[in-house]
């Protein structure tokens, strides 16, 4: 009974030291922390405040409040930019990065640009809360839009989200030639993502903008004036026309603005995101609405087509088609060049309507009354034809197309002339001759008598009738 009471006993005692034992060094901790002397020792991924304590090449010791000193070394010390290196001063307090509070050395391992870069994301995800504005620079870009720093971080600003007022003033097809220039501007963002670490920090010009896009259209409705030619791009394609947005507002260009040719639609011409020119034709301040115009900064080819056309002149047409209030009718030997015969220049005698007196597809002669360029617009007439208001007109006319059919005939005439004494006097030059090429045509001609020249033919000569025959001379007589 006594033998099994001692274990108990003893392992009674042992429990008691062991708790005697906890208590006490609690209490230890207790007093530490109560006189202010507990050990705040380093962990993992912390950042703390530190002071430099010696620098060496190759090797910064710091202290960080331990009682003992990190060292920054290796690549974290060849990471420190040469001018912030240089910048560096024993004494000096500094923000680290713990990377290990204790190698196999049992050094205490630090980084100071890693602790840095740790600030710098917590500012801008401090900033993204705060949806603060921060002023800045761009310092470069990249095919998908513009790049800025912030806290020291490079922040990507997509072209998305580029202000209204910058996107406008953007022209060309490559990245170059839209954002090259803007590099070194200064610029407003916003933070709108951050992914530490994906190390991915977006950033917003429009966020940043209280310029909206009617604000913008506003302000350059005002700046505007008819006339004027400025660069868009095509942003989109309708049946009746085309919208380009010339520094942040649309403008229509209408179907019948878009070229001097006649188009179904504008994709015959345009497409979505193509940069153009365009000149001003319309501002409706009230309406807010801007008319554009393509063609205008073209060559009008329509006034070399009727170049030639005077008021008064005789015009032969075809009548292509028939409406209430007039026939219109293409002209003769001219492209696309149609004019209008309003139904009061069609007959003498009152008609309801064109077809009375026309038909499609018939031809006439027509006498211009009117031309008006600037609307690409002949008014023509049947009744005025035989009009003795153009008798001076007409007659002249004859008289010039009389000179100038017998200025064509005697040139043809002339022409046939040379044509026919060309061969006599070839003809007279081979027969003939002079100098050396009579003596040299004497010795080369043949002299032989009619037999001779018989035996002397080839035998299939006989019975092919197209074999060539040589030249027969007669014998001279005896």
């Amino acid at each position: 009974m006594d033998q099994n009471d001692t274990p108990l006993e003893q392992g009674t005692e042992q429990e008691d030291v062991s708790n005697e034992n906890t208590e006490s060094v609690n209490n230890m901790e207790s007093l530490l922390e109560k006189e202010g002397l507990g050990i705040d020792f380093p962990r993992q991924g912390e950042i703390r405040d530190g002071m430099i304590a010696s620098i060496t090449p190759g090797q910064i010791l710091v202290s960080v409040g331990t009682k003992s000193e990190g060292v920054i070394s290796g690549r974290e010390y060849e990471s420190i930019p040469a001018e912030e290196l240089a910048a560096l001063a024993v004494g000096q307090n500094v923000p680290v990065y713990v990377i290990n509070p204790e190698d196999s050395s049992g050094t205490l391992v630090l980084s100071l640009t890693r602790a840095r870069d740790e600030v710098n994301w917590q500012e801008v995800e401090a900033l993204l809360t705060s949806k603060e504005t921060i002023h800045t620079k761009i310092v470069g870009y990249n095919k998908g839009g513009l790049i800025a720093l912030v806290k020291g971080i490079r922040g990507f600003i997509p072209a998305s989200q580029i202000a209204l007022g910058r996107r406008a003033g953007m022209t060309g097809d490559s990245p170059e030639q839209r954002y090259s220039s803007m590099v070194g501007d200064e610029i407003s963002v916003s933070v709108i993502e951050v992914d530490r670490e994906r190390r991915r920090l977006i950033l917003s010009e429009r966020a940043a903008s209280t310029e909206t896009r009617e604000s913008v259209k506003d302000r350059l409705i005002e700046e505007l004036n008819v006339g004027d030619v400025r660069s868009g791009r095509v942003t989109s394609l309708a049946d009746f026309g085309a919208f380009v947005n010339i520094n942040g507002a649309d403008g229509l260009v209408h179907l019948s603005e878009i070229s001097w040719d006649r188009i179904t639609h504008p994709s015959e011409l345009l497409k979505v995101g193509q940069e153009v020119k365009v000149k001003i034709i319309a501002v409706d301040r009230e309406k807010r609405r801007i008319g554009l115009s393509i063609r205008q900064l073209q060559h009008d080819p329509w006034n070399e087509r009727v170049a030639a056309i005077k008021v008064g002149q005789l015009v032969e047409a075809t009548i292509t088609r028939l409406a209430k209030f007039g026939a219109f009718a293409r002209l003769a030997g001219m492209e696309d060049v149609e004019g209008l015969i309003h139904i009061s220049e069609i007959s003498e005698k009152r008609i309801e309507h064109p077809r009375e007196a026309l038909h499609e597809g018939e031809n006439v002669t027509l006498r211009v009354i009117r031309i008006e360029p600037e609307n690409h617009r002949i008014a023509l007439s049947v009744r005025r034809v035989d009009s003795m208001q153009y008798a001076d007109m007409d007659w002249q006319t004859l008289l010039e197309q009389q000179a100038e059919s017998a200025a064509k005939e005697a040139t043809t005439a002339d022409a046939g002339k040379a044509e026919e004494t060309k061969p006599v006097e070839a003809l007279n030059e081979e027969t003939t001759g002079t100098g050396n090429g009579e003596d040299e045509a004497a010795d080369a001609k043949p002299e032989i008598g009619l037999g001779a020249a018989s035996e002397e033919l080839p035998a299939e000569s006989a019975d092919d009738p197209n074999a060539a025959t040589p030249p027969i001379s007669e014998e001279p007589a005896a």
